[in-house]
């Protein structure tokens, strides 16, 4: 079971730098490429592999645990080798499946190297292989590894997203107001609040009139919707590098948007109002205007961090989108 868990810990073994070129979308691709050889070898969906590499890459980048390119978690040669065999920095597979190492040949050359991509996918897919193929067996050996659904719950909806858009290169954002909106906002974020207790403001306030379109600001699942008795009618949507993006404030609800939803950028969502402080339905303690907020997932956590530089660069790109189109 434990060779199981060191699964995950296997997708750290993707830095940028392990690729030919700095390119996003050509990282993406060869990262694609290893995704699919692992499908091929055990059976078990692409975009799981890739589910699983973007939530570890997404958890090292908020914990700052990369230096020089170099990822900071990796398999220990022992696992890799097996623990009983003298020879630490063995590549030899012959070796390595005698004394009970996870190392495999990915590339056929009869070596199985810690520092080669393709042996990694192949030692990867052969693990996950063991457990089956079903979505029960794959959120299992994740469960078995973090020991916490929300993980298991993240992974899934990154999944969930790749499956359905068939890719895992999602660079486009978008401003959640439409430009033409009577819109203004400032920095906001850290602001004091006193409504419900002392507290600071997580995210930054968009005022508009009621009734403009809420639009997702990036590809992901809608995580959750309803009420909250300080954001009134709100949305949460989670990203594929764990950011969680919450709209707040609402008038109401776009048709169609549920938990579980899968959402592009510029997909309407919801609509602006002045719902919250208070119970289901309170409107117009406030004026109008929409509560964008973004947290990072850390693996046992989440932290606010200020929305304010991301809406700005996200205004200035669908503007010069508009003019070239």
């Amino acid at each position: 079971m434990r060779l199981i868990c060191f699964i995950i810990l296997l997708f750290a073994l993707f830095p940028q730098s392990a690729f030919a070129s700095d390119d996003p979308a050509t990282l993406e691709s060869e990262r694609m490429a290893l995704y699919e050889k692992a499908e091929i070898t055990s059976q078990i969906p692409w975009y799981y592999f890739a589910a699983a590499d973007s939530y570890e890459r997404g958890i090292r980048k908020a914990r700052k645990l990369t230096e020089n390119g170099k990822l900071a978690f990796i398999v220990s040669e022992e696992e890799w080798v097996g623990s009983t065999n003298p020879v630490k920095n063995d590549t030899s597979v012959a070796s390595i499946d005698y004394y009970g190492g996870i190392g495999q040949d990915g590339d056929g050359d009869e070596q199985a190297s810690l520092l080669n991509d393709e042996d990694v996918i192949q030692a990867i897919a052969t693990q996950f292989s063991k457990r089956g193929t079903s979505e029960d067996h794959i959120k299992a050996a994740l469960w078995d590894y973090y020991r916490r659904d929300h993980a298991v719950t993240l992974i899934s909806n990154h999944a969930k997203v790749y499956k359905e858009l068939q890719t895992t290169y999602l660079p486009e954002r978008s401003f959640p107001l439409p430009l033409h909106a009577n819109y203004s906002y400032r920095s906001t974020w850290g602001d004091a609040r006193g409504w419900g207790g002392r507290r600071i403001h997580e995210g930054t306030d968009i005022f508009a009139g009621y009734g403009v379109p809420v639009k997702a600001t990036t590809y992901g699942v809608v995580e959750l919707k309803g009420w909250n008795k300080y954001g009134g009618w709100r949305i949460g949507l989670r990203d594929t590098k764990n950011v969680y993006h919450y709209f707040a404030h609402l008038s109401g609800f776009e048709k169609g948007i549920e938990e579980g939803s899968v959402v592009k950028p510029g997909d309407v969502i919801g609509y602006v109002g002045s719902s919250g402080y208070g119970k289901p339905g309170t409107q117009g303690k406030f004026p109008p205007h929409l509560h964008y907020g973004m947290y990072q997932h850390v693996g046992y956590t989440e932290w606010s961090f200020d929305p304010y530089p991301s809406l700005r660069i996200w205004e200035r790109q669908d503007r010069a989108k508009k003019k070239s189109s």
